[in-house]
C-alpha cells in the first residue's frame, strides 16, 4: 500500500510552503531579542485562532454532508416515478393497439367533412361569381367615366376572387380546371388594359396636370402603389403566382415619364443643325428643361412617394437623353459655328447658373454626379472637327487675302507707308487677326482646343508663307517679261519684307502661354525663306541695272578714266535710298547683299579674260583703276552705313596687290597670303589673274599652282564665300579656225 505523502503530494508540498511561511514569519518578528517577551502572547493567540479555523472546517463538512444525504433521497424517489412512468405508457401502447380497427371509420368521416368544407366555400362565393359580369360592365362604366379609384377597388376585388379559385385548384392539382376559370374571368384583361391606358396617358401628362389637376395624378399614383403592394405581397408568398403577375408598374410609370420627356424634346425632327436654327434649339431646349425641372421640385415630388426620388429621376432622364441627343447632332456634318456652340453649350451652359445650376434647382439637382455630357473623347473628337472647319475657313481667307495683295502690286501707285517713312500693306494686320480671333474663340471652350487651334494657326501660317513665297515669285517672272510692271516692283518688295518682320515679330503673341512664347523652328526658317526670297528678287533687279555697265569691265576705254564705276554708285545709291523704306534689320541686310553683289560682279568682269595687260605701264594703269574704283566703293558703301570691316571689297584691294607685283618670281609668297585670307579662291580664278598680269612665265606659273596644291585650305564656319560665286570661262580650244565647226 502506498503511503499517504504519495498519495497526496500536493498536501505535502502546501504543508512544507506553510512551514517555510511561518517560519520566515518568525524569524523576522524574533529577530530582535526585545520582542521575545512577546513570545506567550503570539502563541496564545495562534492557538485561538487555529481553534476558530478547525470549529469552521468541522461546520462546513457536516453541511455538505447533509446536502449529499437529501440529494441521494431525491434520486431513489425519482428513479421510483420514472419506473412508474414506463408502466403506464407500455399499458397506453397496448391499449392503442388494440383500438386501432376502430380508427378506420374515423378516415371517411375525415372526407365528408373536407367535401363539406369545400361545398360551404362554393356557396358562399357564388353570389361573387353569379356577379361578376355586372361588376366588370360596372367597373368599365366607371372607368369611362374616369372614376378611377373605385375602378381599381372593383377591379382588385374581381382579380382577388379569380386568384383564390385559381390558388384553390392549384393547391389541389386541379390545373385542367383553371382554363375554364381564366376563360370566366376573361373580362379582367381588357379592364387591365383599359385602366393601365388611362393611367399611362396621365402620366406622360404629369409636368401639366401637377400644376393645373394634380388629383387625377395623385389617384394614378395610388393606384400604382396599391399594384406594387400586391405584387410585393404575392413574391413573398411564392407558393402560387397568379396570371399577369407581377404587373410591375412602377417601373412602367418610370418607363413611361422617361419615354414622354424623350419624346416631348429631343426627336429628331425637332433637330434643326444650320446656323441659328441650333443656337435656337438650344436656347429652347435649356428653357424647357428648367422650367420642368422646377415643376417636378415645386409641385410633381409633393405627389409622389419620396422614394419614387421623382427629381433625380427626371434630372437623369433629361441628363442622358441630352448626351443621346448631342451625339445625334454631332453626327450630322455640321459648320464650325455650330460646332462651337455643341462644345460651348455642353462644358459651359449646361452646368452654369442658368440651366442645371439654377439656384431654384439647388442643391436637390446635382448632375455631377451623373458624369459628363459629353465624353472626354466625344469632346477631343468634336475639337478636332472643329479645328478642322475652322482651318478650311482661314485658309479660304488667307487664300483671298493673298490673292487681294497679289493685286495690289501691280497698282499704279506706291504701297502705303507708316509716320516712320517704311513701306507696308494690311497684309500682317489681316493674318495675324485673323488667326488671333480664332485662337481666342478656341479659349472659351477649354485649354486643349485652344492649343489645337494654335497648332492648326501656326500650321497654315507656314503654309501661307509658303505661297506668299510663290506669288512673289510669280510676280518676279512678270517683272521679268516687262521691267515696268508693277510699275512699283522693288516699292512692294520692301513692303513685304517689312510685312514678313512683322508677322516674325507678332507670331509669338499667338502663343496662350504667355511665358512660353517662343517661335516653332518650322515657322522660323519658313519666315527666313520668305525674307530670303524677297532679297533675292531685289538683289536681281540691283544686278539687272549694274550687268550692263559690269560688261564694261576691263577694257582700254575703262583705263584711261571711264565714268562706269560712278555710274554704278549712282545705281547703288538709287537702290540704297529704297532701302531705306525697309526697317533696319533688313536694310542692314540688303545693303551687306548689295555690297556684296557689287563686289563679285567687279570681280567677275575682271575674270573674263577680256583684257590682258601688254606692259607694266598697263599693269600700273590697271592698278591705278582698280585702287580709285575699289576707294569710291568703299567709300559709298560707308556712308550708307556699312562699316568697313563687313565689306567684301577688301578682296578687290587684296586683288590689285597681286596685279602690282613688280617681281613675278614672288607671285608664290603673294598668292599664299591671298588664298590664306579667301580660302575660296580657286586654281582657274588665279591663273585668270596671273593672265590678266600679262608678264608671268610658264615655270612661275607652275610653281604658284604647285605652292597651292601644297596649301589646301578649309573654309570658316563664318567665312563669307565671294570667289566660289564666280565663274572662270573654259578656255578655247587652240587648234579652232571656226567655232561653229568645234561645236
Amino acid at each position: 500500500a502506498s503511503s499517504p505523502d504519495e498519495e497526496w503530494p500536493e498536501a505535502e508540498k502546501a504543508e512544507k510552503l506553510a512551514r517555510g511561511a511561518a517560519l520566515k514569519w518568525a524569524s523576522g518578528v524574533f529577530y530582535c531579542p526585545e520582542k521575545l517577551e512577546g513570545l506567550g502572547q503570539y502563541r496564545s493567540r495562534e492557538t485561538q485562532r487555529n481553534s476558530s479555523i478547525q470549529s469552521r472546517l468541522k461546520s462546513t463538512v457536516q453541511s455538505y454532508l447533509e446536502g449529499v444525504g437529501v440529494g441521494l433521497e431525491q434520486l431513489r424517489l425519482a428513479a421510483q416515478e420514472v419506473q412508474s412512468v414506463c408502466q403506464d405508457l407500455g399499458a397506453a401502447r397496448w391499449a392503442l393497439l388494440d383500438s386501432a380497427d376502430r380508427f378506420q371509420g374515423l378516415q371517411q368521416m375525415r372526407a365528408l367533412m373536407a367535401e363539406h368544407v369545400q361545398l360551404a366555400s362554393v356557396v358562399q362565393v357564388l353570389p361573387q361569381l353569379f356577379s361578376v359580369h355586372e361588376v366588370f360592365s360596372h367597373t368599365l362604366q366607371l372607368l369611362h367615366g374616369q372614376h378611377l379609384l373605385e375602378a381599381h377597388a372593383e377591379l382588385m376585388m374581381m382579380e382577388h376572387l379569380r386568384d383564390d379559385v385559381l390558388s384553390q385548384l392549384h393547391l389541389r392539382g386541379l390545373s385542367s380546371a383553371q382554363a375554364t376559370v381564366l376563360s370566366y374571368f376573361g373580362g379582367l384583361q381588357e379592364l387591365n388594359e383599359s385602366l393601365a391606358k388611362q393611367l399611362w396617358d396621365i402620366v406622360g401628362s404629369s409636368l401639366r396636370l401637377v400644376r393645373e389637376d394634380p388629383v387625377l395624378f395623385v389617384t394614378a399614383v395610388r393606384i400604382i402603389e396599391r399594384e406594387e403592394k400586391i405584387d410585393d405581397t404575392l413574391l413573398l408568398e411564392a407558393t402560387f403566382l397568379p396570371p399577369g403577375r407581377p404587373k410591375g408598374w412602377r417601373q412602367k410609370f418610370y418607363h413611361v415619364l422617361q419615354e414622354t420627356i424623350t419624346g416631348a424634346h429631343f426627336h429628331a425632327a425637332c433637330m434643326d443643325a444650320e446656323g441659328p436654327g441650333l443656337a435656337r434649339h438650344l436656347a429652347v431646349l435649356q428653357k424647357d428643361i428648367v422650367s420642368e425641372l422646377r415643376v417636378v421640385k415645386d409641385l410633381m415630388v409633393q405627389c409622389v412617394p419620396a422614394h419614387y426620388n421623382i427629381l433625380r429621376v427626371c434630372a437623369a432622364t433629361y441628363h442622358q437623353a441630352l448626351t443621346s441627343h448631342l451625339q445625334d447632332i454631332l453626327r450630322e456634318d455640321l459648320d464650325k459655328q455650330a460646332l462651337f456652340l455643341l462644345l460651348e453649350w455642353a462644358l459651359h451652359v449646361y452646368h452654369s447658373p442658368e440651366m442645371m445650376g439654377h439656384p431654384d434647382l439647388l442643391p436637390e439637382v446635382d448632375v455631377s454626379a451623373l458624369g459628363p455630357l459629353m465624353s472626354p473623347e466625344l469632346v477631343d473628337q468634336t475639337e478636332r472637327k472643329y479645328v478642322v472647319k475652322v482651318k478650311a475657313s482661314v485658309l479660304e481667307w488667307m487664300q483671298r487675302t493673298l490673292e487681294v495683295e497679289f493685286k495690289e502690286w501691280f497698282r499704279e501707285e506706291e504701297p502705303e507707308m507708316d509716320h516712320q517713312g517704311f513701306f507696308q500693306s494690311a497684309l500682317p494686320i489681316i493674318v495675324m487677326q485673323m488667326l488671333n480671333e480664332n485662337i481666342q474663340v478656341a479659349s472659351l471652350i477649354t485649354d486643349s482646343l485652344q492649343q489645337k487651334v494654335y497648332n492648326m494657326a501656326l500650321e497654315e501660317l507656314e503654309a501661307f508663307l509658303g505661297r506668299l513665297r510663290e506669288a512673289l515669285v510669280q510676280c518676279g517672272k512678270e517683272h521679268q517679261k516687262d521691267r515696268t510692271i508693277p510699275k512699283y516692283y522693288v516699292s512692294y518688295l520692301l513692303a513685304m519684307l517689312n510685312n514678313n518682320l512683322a508677322l516674325s515679330s507678332s507670331v509669338s503673341s499667338l502663343h496662350p502661354d504667355t511665358a512660353r512664347r517662343e517661335v516653332p523652328t518650322s515657322l522660323q526658317a519658313a519666315l527666313e525663306r520668305t525674307q530670303k526670297k524677297a532679297c533675292q528678287l531685289l538683289l536681281e533687279e540691283l544686278l539687272l541695272d549694274l550687268q550692263p555697265l559690269c560688261l564694261q569691265l576691263p577694257s582700254r576705254k575703262w583705263l584711261s578714266g571711264s565714268q562706269l564705276v560712278s555710274s554704278m554708285c549712282e545705281v547703288i545709291d538709287k537702290y540704297a535710298k529704297d532701302f531705306s523704306h525697309v526697317r533696319k534689320p533688313v536694310y542692314m541686310l540688303l545693303l551687306m547683299e548689295s555690297e556684296l553683289l557689287v563686289a563679285s560682279q567687279y570681280l567677275r568682269a575682271l575674270m573674263q579674260k577680256k583684257m590682258v595687260c601688254k606692259s607694266e605701264e598697263e599693269r600700273g594703269q590697271l592698278c591705278d583703276r582698280l585702287l580709285q574704283d575699289a576707294t569710291l566703293l568703299r567709300e559709298l558703301f560707308c556712308g550708307l552705313g556699312l562699316d568697313q570691316s563687313q565689306q567684301s571689297l577688301e578682296a578687290v584691294f587684296a586683288l590689285r596687290e597681286l596685279i602690282c607685283l613688280k617681281d613675278p618670281a614672288l607671285l608664290s609668297l603673294e598668292v599664299l597670303g591671298f588664298i590664306t585670307k579667301y580660302p575660296d579662291v580657286s586654281d582657274e580664278h588665279i591663273s585668270t589673274l596671273l593672265d590678266l598680269r600679262g608678264d608671268v612665265s610658264k615655270e612661275v606659273r607652275l610653281m604658284v599652282l604647285e605652292m597651292m596644291a601644297q596649301h589646301p585650305q578649309v573654309l570658316p564656319e563664318s567665312y563669307r564665300p565671294i570667289f566660289s560665286t564666280i565663274l572662270v570661262p573654259a578656255p578655247e580650244l587652240p587648234f579652232c579656225l571656226r567655232k561653229g565647226k568645234c561645236a
